[in-house]
Order: structure tokens, then C-alpha cells, then sequence
């Protein structure tokens, strides 16, 4: 007999007992729909992992003043000013894994301008911050040397701040005003969407350094050269933990911070944190799948007991077609077909189902999914595996039936 007539003779085996075939590949079901809409989920989450990653620009670290303990005492980052804008250029210049150190500092203020009023993030920085963020211009141009060094009242718009207060209106070369003072817009950046706290990244106006210090933020920071953080981007193939460590000896050495005492600063491995929540992810969704694998295992349960039950129903069927010349391993492809045929019908349902259950998770829950081919390759797999590891025992149990026991079996 061929595999077609046999696959034939299984769909009308199965579609004789239609509701009981239904009930049996309900466990595949559900475990292949649960194990894709997991790992759709699960993509989803990396994937928006990773866009936070490149939109918070690649081998990113973030350097801020202030330690989080000193002495026995708990401090919050940032509550000691001590960094400066000559720390940044030291950076820059001795630790040779770096490829750009940007300082920075901000604060908040209303921007008015063509009658409309907007309250925002103002940063100052120096054009190595672009560098570093990773974050092109959308339209105008960079802040140039003599508008850096002379605090040039001069601004870079993000792509949000545009839309508030210019609309449909180009905003490069329009006057707005900071803390009362006219600026004029001279660039838009490129959108950078939410970062990973949720917050819109293109919230924020850039103004060079010394505009910040000297014309905004106030004079007393200004003498020192204080800056709030300065971000720093390792070279492409650099030791991240070796470019860690060389800051941080390199600012000991500057603020002469004494062996064994606490660092006054605190360096943050943005790529690294990132690179954690990638891994957790993924080791989420791994389990995730494992947990709703076990519906798979209990599914493959199901159609053993079925095909067992099969096996002793047709227990005179079997013994009539061996007396008629069918062989051994005749029966054994039957009902090995009748199980893969039903783990496999169970399996697309579950397909259809499991990418249905996807975009209603995207729809409803607002999580972001991502549908791969491998994992309905896997799933397919893993169906036929089932079917095969499950039906093999009923399949062999009815090809050692002897015929004449077969005939007289009742």
C-alpha cells in the first residue's frame, strides 16, 4: 500500500469519529497557538529592547556626578557637581578606547515662539553629544566654532518642540524665546521615539555649551565649567569593562581621590543595562514557551490514548486485513499516519490560531509582537515530532496483533 492511500485511509478514519478527532487535537491546539503567541511576544520585547538600544546610540556610557553611597552615606547621583567640562576633554583625549566624551547639562524652560508656548527639556551640549546619541539633523545645520566659544544664542530643536510651536511651518532661521531670551532656530533633529523610561526623547531644544552656562542656566557654573554628565561613546570593538575602568581611574586621578575612598561619580554602562534586559527577555520568553509546551506534551498524551483506544476498536479490522495479505509494518504506517495526520491538522489550526492570538495581544494589550517563520517551522516541527513519539506504541502494539486473535477478538 502507498503513503497516499494510507494518509486516505487515516482522513477517513479520523473523519469517521469527527468529534472525538476534534476533542483529541484540542491539546495540540492550544500548545501550538500558546507557544507562538508567546514567541511573538517575546520577539516584540526584544525588538523594542533593541530599538531603545540604537536609539540611545551603541556602546553608550554615562558619566554623573555624585556617588550612589559615600562614607556609609547613601547619595543620590548627581548630588555633588563635580564634573567639568575639562574632564570631558581629558576623556576624550587619554583614554584611547573613546571615541567621543560629550559634556552636558540641563534644565527646563517655556519657549515661546509664533504665539504659542511650549515647556521643555533644554540641554546645552557640544556637537560630540550628536555624536555620541547617534542622533543626525532632519533639517538646518550644526552649531559652528565661533557660536560654541562666543554663546551664541542659537538653537536645535527636537522633532516634538518643532511641532508644537511651528507646526506645518518650517522652523529653521524663526525666532523663538528661552527664559526670555531670542534664539534662533538653526536645526531639527532626526526623531528619536520613546526612550526606554517612556519618555519622548524628542521633548528637548539643544543650545551650544556655553549659551547654556553663561546665558540660561547661570554664571556661577559658567567659572567653573561644571557640567551635569558627560555621555561617552567607546570605539567600535572596544573593551566596554577596560574603557570603564580607564575613566574611572582618570577621574580619581583628577578629583585626587584617595586610595580606597568612594569614587565622587558614577559611570553607567547604558549598553550593558541594555544588554541585561535583552538577555532577560529572551530567557522570559524561553520559559515562557516551555511553560506553554507542557499543553503540547498533554496534547501528544491525548493522541496516544485515542489511537490506543483506536487500535483496540479495530481490533477485527486489523486481524481481517493481515488475513487478506496486509504485512506487519502495513499496519504499523497506518496508524503511525493516523497520529501524524492528527498532531499535524491540530498543528495549523494552532498556526492560525496562534497568529490570530498575536495581533489581538498587539491590538488590545498594546505590547508589541513579532511573528517569525521559524517559529511555525517549529511548531509544525515540533507537532509531527509529537505525533510520531506518541503514536508510535499504539501503531507497533496493532502490528503485532496475530490475525487469527485479531478475527476472534470481540
Amino acid at each position: 500500500m502507498n503513503l497516499l492511500a494510507t494518509f486516505r485511509i487515516a482522513l477517513n478514519a479520523l473523519r469517521v469519529n469527527m468529534l472525538r478527532s476534534m476533542l483529541t487535537m484540542l491539546g495540540i491546539i492550544i500548545g501550538v497557538a500558546a507557544v507562538i503567541t508567546m514567541i511573538a511576544v517575546g520577539a516584540g520585547a526584544q525588538a523594542r529592547i533593541q530599538e531603545q538600544i540604537k536609539s540611545l546610540g551603541s556602546n553608550l556610557m554615562i558619566i554623573m556626578p555624585g556617588s550612589t553611597t559615600a562614607s556609609g552615606v547613601r547619595l543620590g547621583a548627581g548630588a555633588n557637581q563635580n564634573l567639568t567640562e575639562d574632564d570631558a576633554l581629558a576623556i576624550a583625549r587619554e583614554i584611547q578606547q573613546v571615541q567621543a566624551a560629550a559634556p552636558s547639562m540641563r534644565s527646563s524652560a517655556q519657549l515661546i515662539a509664533a504665539g504659542s508656548n511650549w515647556s521643555t527639556q533644554i540641554n546645552g551640549v557640544t556637537p560630540d553629544y550628536f555624536e555620541v546619541r547617534e542622533w543626525p539633523l532632519a533639517s538646518g545645520r550644526m552649531f559652528e566654532a565661533n557660536e560654541l566659544s562666543g554663546s551664541a544664542k542659537v538653537v536645535i530643536l527636537g522633532q516634538t518642540v518643532a511641532d508644537q510651536l511651528f507646526g506645518d511651518i518650517d522652523p529653521v532661521d524663526q525666532i523663538l524665546r528661552i527664559k526670555n531670551v531670542p534664539h534662533t532656530v538653526i536645526g531639527v533633529l532626526a526623531r528619536k521615539g520613546q526612550s526606554m523610561t517612556g519618555q519622548d526623547q524628542d521633548d528637548v531644544a539643544m543650545v551650544p555649551l556655553s549659551t547654556a552656562r553663561n546665558r540660561l542656566f547661570g554664571s556661577t557654573q559658567g567659572k567653573l565649567r561644571r557640567v551635569g554628565t558627560i555621555q561617552v561613546k567607546v570605539r567600535e570593538g572596544a573593551d566596554m569593562k577596560e574603557a570603564e575602568e580607564g575613566i574611572r581611574q582618570l577621574l580619581r586621578q583628577r578629583q585626587r581621590t584617595q586610595p580606597g575612598a568612594d569614587d565622587a561619580f558614577t559611570i553607567r554602562n547604558l549598553t550593558e543595562i541594555l544588554a541585561t534586559q535583552e538577555e532577560s527577555s529572551r530567557i522570559m520568553t524561553i520559559l515562557l514557551a516551555a511553560v506553554a509546551s507542557v499543553s503540547l506534551l498533554v496534547g501528544g498524551i491525548g493522541i496516544m490514548n485515542i489511537m490506543l483506544v483506536s487500535v483496540t476498536e479495530r481490533t477485527r479490522e486489523i486481524g481481517l486485513r493481515m488475513a487478506v495479505g496486509a504485512r506487519g509494518r502495513d499496519i504499523l504506517t497506518q496508524f503511525l499516519v493516523e497520529a501524524i495526520t492528527l498532531s499535524l491538522i491540530g498543528g495549523f489550526i494552532g498556526i492560525v490560531l496562534g497568529v490570530a492570538g498575536s495581533f489581538l495581544v498587539s491590538q488590545f494589550a498594546g505590547w508589541a509582537t513579532r511573528l517569525s517563520p521559524e517559529s511555525i517551522v517549529l511548531a509544525v516541527g515540533f507537532s509531527a515530532a509529537i505525533g510520531i513519539f506518541f503514536g508510535f506504541y499504539p501503531a507497533h502494539k496493532a502490528s503485532k496483533l496475530l490475525p487469527i486473535q485479531a478475527l476472534r477478538y470481540e
